[in-house]
């Protein structure tokens, strides 16, 4: 590799191996791969680059920054994967690539075996209408208005030559079915995502089958000898993104992103999805991160998802996310998540914390973290402009959880240690199981007399207006008052508000009534200004305590309309002895 210098974006974790940006390639995450393809313990970097989108697909392999061979594909590539497919000496894995209805296997970088998915049940009405075109009883037009009416109608889907026959012009329909009408109708399915299964055994270099998802929603597994289908499985949507994992032989979960925006969870014991989780926005990356998945949505956030569809937590991510891809170091015993996003940054996550990101030229379209050469943590990555970079984690590089999202700690996700049921536990369950009816009845009883209780004390509150806060029921008012001073003067402060939503309070009066031996006050009578609703008014008077017996009395306050005698308020002052006159 080229000159190693260090890399200043993430705080120094990562070495700058390699930056290419002519490298001129295109492509997708799940169109790369790491392995051994020569047996001498040095990876390669296989991809499927897209070239043009309808020219120049070439399946490419680099050894190091140089390009070591590139063989060209005959449509899109949708997937590619390394796997072992015998046990034959020596073990060099072969290199499978999904494209159109049709899986390329090569071995040692050699063209060595082509599958292609069987072919789908055509329309009986469509096949007796190109019949027709072929013994020259209808013509062109006649033929499309014939397709369209089956389009509609039909539980079959038309054929692909059907379907281009109605997008073409009428200048161009005769010369197309010219050339087409003397050949078969196939109905062919095309593949949208491809992964590995071991077949018996866990280990790295144990013989693995293909899964392919293909667009009539179709999941295969195939022989990874014989190449022929070993199950079916039918998913609600077409599938676009799957983790694999488990043995074929034994037990295994297939977890796939559907275009109808949910992701299904397939097992080995049914030809159907086992549990569904429904996703608010499209899934744009899937990843596996030990019994737990990690989804990237369109929403631009990343979610935590048991195996069996339980949502774990939730990251606002900054960015739209363009691709992800796992980050295993085994011999760290580390396990992460690269988001790429469209901010030209790389987040690397563990659970929703974010441990590190990395600032990129470009946009980056792939990710791959794997033993590249003979390193173990090289990160490869493809920008958007076609640029190649590889990164080489530090051996020293140790990176710390720290929680940057918003929400509860991580110690709230740790499960307490609770006890183990105890007998008493037990009986005591058992014993309101049995007498449920007579519990409940109990509780309701002493329940309503801690109500009735409740409503007598407040009764009686009310009509001894003992409490220095009173509230009206014909008007909305409410008042407190507040007693300040030690003596023989007082600052008697009454708080008046007006509790309606919109209406004001005006023509309102206050009067006290208290024992003249004992008390003197300046005005008993006072007038209340407009009550605008929602603010508190203050009304402050000054009374005068005239006993040198050192005793104190009631002080009763009313509140009424002017002109009438009835009050709509009334609140019992307590007064406190007076001091000043106890000194003297």
């Amino acid at each position: 590799m080229s000159s190693v210098e260090l890399s200043g974006g993430d705080g120094g974790k990562w070495l700058d191996a390699h930056y290419d940006p002519v490298a001129g390639l295109y492509t997708f995450s799940s169109c790369v791969d790491l392995a051994d393809l020569s047996g001498d313990g040095e990876s390669r970097l296989v991809l499927g680059d897209l070239g043009s989108g309808s020219s120049g697909m070439k399946l490419k392999v680099y050894r190091g920054t140089a390009l070591m061979s590139e063989s060209t594909l005959l449509d899109l590539p949708a997937g590619l994967v390394a796997f072992f497919m015998d046990l034959h000496e020596p073990r060099i894995p072969a290199v499978a690539v999904a494209s159109g209805p049709c899986i390329y296997v090569y071995k040692n970088m050699r063209p060595y075996f082509k599958f292609t998915l069987p072919g789908m049940e055509v329309n009986t009405l469509e096949q007796d209408v190109w019949q027709q075109v072929r013994e020259g009883q209808i013509d062109p037009l006649t033929l499309k208005e014939m397709l369209e009416s089956i389009r509609n109608k039909a539980d079959v889907p038309l054929s692909v030559r059907s379907l281009h026959f109605l997008s073409l012009d009428t200048n161009d329909m005769d010369e197309f079915v010219q050339l087409h009408k003397q050949q078969p109708i196939k109905r062919q399915t095309v593949i949208t995502c491809i992964g590995t299964l071991k077949k018996s055994t866990a280990d790295e270099d144990g013989v693995s089958c293909l899964v392919i998802g293909t667009e009539s929603s179709d999941v295969y597994i195939l022989d990874p000898e014989a190449f022929i289908i070993l199950t079916k499985m039918v998913l609600p949507a077409a599938p676009t993104m799957m983790d694999v994992t488990g043995q074929y032989d034994v037990e295994f979960r297939i977890t796939v992103a559907c275009r109808n925006g949910n992701i299904y969870i397939l097992r080995r014991d049914s030809d159907k999805p086992k549990y569904c989780v429904e996703l608010a926005a499209h899934p744009v990356g899937l990843v596996r991160v030990g019994k737990n998945m990690v989804v990237g949505c369109s929403d631009e956030s990343l979610q935590g998802f048991t195996q069996k569809g339980k949502k774990l937590w939730r990251v606002d991510l900054p960015a739209p996310i363009c691709t992800m891809a796992s980050m295993d170091l085994p011999t760290k015993g580390f396990q992460a998540v690269l988001v790429g996003l469209a901010n030209c940054e790389v987040q690397l996550y563990r659970d929703k914390n974010l441990l590190s990101t990395i600032k990129t030229p470009d946009v980056i379209t792939s990710i791959c973290f794997g033993r590249y050469g003979r390193e173990d943590g090289t990160l490869i990555m493809t920008t958007k402009g076609g640029g190649l970079m590889v990164k080489i984690l530090k051996r020293t590089a140790a990176f710390e959880d720290r929680d940057s999202a918003p929400g509860p700690p991580v110690a709230q996700s740790i499960r307490l240690n609770v006890p183990k049921k105890t007998k008493l536990y037990v009986d005591q369950t058992l014993r309101e199981r049995e007498n449920g009816v007579a519990m409940h009845r109990a509780f309701q009883m002493d329940l309503s007399r801690l109500r009735l209780a409740a409503a007598k004390a407040y009764v009686k509150a009310l009509e001894s207006s003992m409490t220095p806060m009173s509230s009206s029921l014909t008007e909305p008012l409410k008042m407190n008052a507040v007693v300040q001073g030690l003596g023989p003067s007082f600052k008697l402060t009454l708080n008046v508000q007006n509790t309606a939503a919109c209406r004001p309070v005006m023509n309102l009066a206050i009067s006290f009534l208290f024992d003249e031996g004992l008390y003197r006050m300046k005005n008993p009578y006072m007038r209340i200004p407009l009550l605008v609703p929602g603010l508190i008014y203050p009304v402050e008077t000054f009374v005068e305590c005239t006993s040198d017996k050192g005793i104190s009395d009631i002080i009763k306050v009313f509140v009424l309309h002017e002109g009438r005698s009835s009050p709509l308020l009334t609140a019992h002052i307590n007064m406190p002895v007076s001091e000043g006159l106890m000194l003297n």
